[in-house]
């Protein structure tokens, strides 16, 4: 029986792929930054970056998916944020890379992100033979994490996969998909019936699936994959669709676009308004032609999960 280790294994992605991987058979080593009290096959690892020593956690282990990263943050004190997001997102990346092409490990899945690509789509979905062009210190760390362990891989053979995801979504979601969820629930009103546009999502055991099949699949080192449920969606059909899920009545109002950017632009929420707004779309054909996969949760199906989930956390508040 394999043992995969988890990075970032206690975060939302990382508690869902880890109960995928043991039901489908395998061992997980869970790396986290702290000892977390309870938690089985936990190893910690302090903080990420270029001086982690990943021994411990890399023994015995045959694959390595890589998950832990630094992400948005809301309220950035950082002086130099990118400067804080390379040393754990690429140094990081790196280091654990080494280590585990050291440690003698067959393969490392590595999710990157769709802001790799870019943050909006205009004519078509973006593909893996775009030329990338991230925008924010996010998705410029993720791409240059990406290079370099392709440059690791071309010096050890360790075997790299790359998936890039756009906003995934599920049972334990955050940020803005929850405070969305929130919205809706309490029936506020949501200026956005107007909106035209296309979104990619996954949902979580969409990801774990394709994160699943990017560790078996010997066609799948060294490539790159962008992954989604398939089914692209508007934002208003998007809160159409989560207000069905929880038994909440849909209220959209359809307001000029123009003055909603104007609202936005006053309030510094401008970034906001482009997802909200804005289309981002991704073609996941590749990863379905080249490994066979397919999504086996649907977007209809994807909310409901997320809903129950929603339904069972707001009880218990």
């Amino acid at each position: 029986m394999e043992t995969v280790l988890v990075t970032g294994a206690n975060g939302f992605i990382g508690q869902a792929l880890c109960d995928a991987l043991t039901g489908s058979g395998r061992r997980v080593r869970k790396a986290v930054r702290i000892p977390v009290p309870g938690v089985p096959n936990a190893v910690a690892v302090g903080d990420i970056g270029a001086d982690t020593d990943w021994r411990t956690a890399l023994a015995g282990v045959s694959s390595v998916v890589h998950l832990a990263a630094r992400t948005h943050v809301l309220r950035e004190t950082a002086a130099d944020p990118l400067a804080v997001y390379r040393n754990i997102n690429v140094s990081g990346t790196e280091r654990l890379a080494r280590s585990a092409a050291a440690g003698g490990i067959r393969r490392l899945v590595f999710v990157s992100s769709v802001k790799v690509n870019g943050e909006r789509t205009e004519e078509r979905p973006y593909s893996e033979d775009d030329t990338p062009r991230p925008e924010d210190a996010y998705g410029v760390s993720k791409w240059e994490a990406e290079q370099t362990l392709h440059r690791v891989s071309a010096e050890t053979g360790l075997e790299v996969v790359i998936l890039r995801p756009p906003l995934v979504y599920g049972p334990g979601v955050k940020g803005n998909f929850l405070r969305l969820m929130n919205l809706i629930a309490r029936g506020v009103p949501l200026p956005v019936g107007a909106v035209d546009n296309r979104r990619s999502l996954i949902h979580s055991g969409n990801l774990t699936s394709a994160i699943t099949t990017a560790l078996d699949a010997p066609r799948a080192a060294g490539r790159i994959y962008l992954v989604s449920d398939g089914e692209d969606v508007s934002t208003p059909d998007l809160v159409r669709g989560l207000a069905r899920a929880l038994g909440a009545k849909p209220r959209l109002l359809s307001l000029p676009l123009a003055a909603l950017h104007f609202a936005a632009m006053l309030a510094g929420k401008r970034a906001e308004f482009a997802r909200l707004t804005g289309s981002l779309q991704v073609d996941s054909s590749r990863i379905r032609r080249e490994l066979g996969w397919r999504s086996p949760i649907t977007l209809a199906q994807g909310l409901e999960l997320t809903a129950k989930w929603y339904a069972g956390r707001s009880s218990r508040e």
